[in-house]
């Protein structure tokens, strides 16, 4: 597993963590500390989970409202908390992060669905995250 797909999962779990414990940010160090501590102790890249977990965190509000614009059929407190979380840090890549390449947010955020997810998340990630890149890019392209 790359680095960087280690991160992303260590980053959905403790945002998993953090929104099924009521989204309280006194909770959130600790839970990057536990979830270091169960799941990567000699990881050498905790900026970058660091980095996702705030980036999410800062920008909620936002986030939820492009999973609320592109996933029509689900309330976002139907989503389970897995793809829920998954999606937050898709999107956060996908519009926010510029360092990211945009099909790498996807393409990453499908596979930790795949591994984390129901049986149809890789799917569902997959839609949401593509129809929210189809209409930024051309927006981007207007």
């Amino acid at each position: 597993m790359s680095n960087r797909h280690l991160a992303r999962t260590i980053a959905m779990q403790t945002l998993f963590n953090w929104d099924f414990m009521g989204k309280k940010d006194e909770n959130l160090n600790k839970l990057i500390k536990m979830n270091f501590s169960n799941f990567a102790p000699n990881f050498d890249d905790q900026g970058f989970v660091k980095k996702l977990i705030k980036g999410v965190r800062d920008n909620l509000d936002t986030i939820d409202k492009y999973i609320i614009k592109y996933a029509t059929e689900w309330p976002l407190d139907q989503i389970t908390t897995i793809d829920r979380n998954i999606l937050r840090v898709g999107v956060y890549e996908l519009i926010m992060d510029d360092d990211i390449p945009p099909k790498v947010a996807i393409d990453e955020a499908i596979e930790v669905a795949k591994s984390f997810g129901g049986e149809s998340s890789g799917k569902f990630v997959n839609g949401v995250l593509g129809a929210i890149y189809r209409d930024v890019d051309s927006e981007n392209k207007n």
